[in-house]
């Protein structure tokens, strides 16, 4: 008995996964290694630990909130 080969002639849709699309724009922000182990010391205070850029948002909000 053959065995067909239907999973070549399938369609499939790309898995886009990954956050959604938001209104935000990505940026690059080069830091030094002493802030990134500061960030990554506040970061590990946090329960659940959030990621690096979850953390930089976090402190841009209280900065923000500040002024």
């Amino acid at each position: 008995m053959r065995r067909s080969n239907r999973l070549s002639t399938l369609k499939t849709e790309k898995n886009r996964g990954g956050r959604p699309r938001t209104d935000a724009t990505p940026i690059t922000v080069r830091i030094y290694p002493e802030m990134l182990d500061w960030l990554d010391a506040q970061r590990a205070r946090l329960h659940p630990e959030p990621s690096r850029p979850e953390m930089i948002r976090q402190i841009l909000e209280s900065a923000k909130d500040e002024h």
